[in-house]
């Protein structure tokens, strides 16, 4: 492993840094979108008094705070998606690959981040029992992780369950709905929300003084005039799921393909909304983690 000399100083100097996946960038958005991607991200966390480390494995290393050189190599290798079961593969075997929300927040746990910012989580799929890693991940380790709930192509209510029966602890932000992307909010209600970072930072750091394990999900809706109607966003996917069932695909492979195939069917309109909550994720994030610092 090796981790860029920025965020080891700022580690080391108790300063705040946020961590964020590459799957976004190397799968759920085209070129060169992603790229810009990669360089507003950094510039809100600089803005904003934040070390980014973008999480990633490049040809069987893993890497904590990834150059744009080393973002650009990545995207371009056609890497591997991996949550944390694929980790040992893909170095072993010398392979590039994408971290999924399971395999950061065990790589950030690992060199001492506190703080992740994502799109959105991965749940419970419709239909068998194809439930995402970044569920059980946040079960086992600590971590602060920003998203805007999970995606609408999910079993929503099943994936709520699955965080209550795994112990993760959920908060909306200024929210008592669980919300979706890219809709902006589900029908269900959260047990828990707060209205200021100070407050999820002072959950987290009381979890750690009573030796609790599990990450807490802030919740974040998606900015409202970035989101798409419930009705509308329901045929995308429809359309979308129905090929994919004809297609025979399973797996790691249905997300990034009902993600790409709704961009297409929406005019793009699903690609802006993921850029923009994904930001306003990454500002939440940069808020609590300097909150954090000075608790400490």
């Amino acid at each position: 492993m090796r981790i860029s000399r920025e965020v080891t100083e700022s580690l080391e100097k108790g300063l705040p840094v946020v961590a964020l996946e590459t799957t976004v960038l190397a799968h759920g958005l085209p070129h060169p979108q992603n790229l810009e991607l990669a360089r507003e991200i950094d510039e809100i966390c600089r803005s904003n008094g934040v070390v980014p480390a973008p999480i990633g494995i490049l040809r069987g290393e893993i890497i904590v705070g990834m150059s744009f050189e080393e973002l650009n190599i990545l995207i371009s290798d056609e890497p591997l998606k991996i949550g944390t079961r694929e980790i040992p593969y893909a170095v072993a075997m010398k392979k590039s690959a994408a971290t999924t929300v399971s395999a950061t927040v065990r790589i950030a746990k690992i060199v001492g981040i506190d703080v992740f910012a994502t799109g959105g989580i991965g749940g419970v799929h419709p239909g068998d029992w194809d439930v995402s890693q970044d569920i059980t991940e946040m079960c086992k380790s600590a971590c602060i992780v920003v998203s805007s709930g999970c995606k609408s192509i999910l079993d929503v209510r099943k994936t709520i369950e699955f965080l209550e029966t795994f112990q993760v602890t959920v908060v909306g932000y200024k929210t008592k709905k669980f919300p979706i992307f890219y809709e902006g909010l589900s029908d269900y209600d959260l047990d828990y929300t707060v209205e200021h970072p100070e407050e999820v930072a002072t959950m987290f750091k009381l979890k750690r003084e009573l030796a609790m394990e599990g990450s807490i999900l802030v919740a974040n809706p998606i900015p409202s005039e970035y989101a798409i109607s419930e009705s509308e966003v329901q045929a995308l996917i429809n359309t979308a799921l129905t090929e994919c069932f004809e297609r025979g695909i399973t797996g790691k492979a249905v997300t990034p393909y009902l993600l790409s195939r709704v961009a297409e069917l929406s005019g793009g309109r699903t690609i802006k909304a993921n850029v923009e909550l994904i930001k306003n994720n990454v500002k939440l994030a940069c808020e609590i983690a300097k909150e954090l610092t000075e608790m400490r």
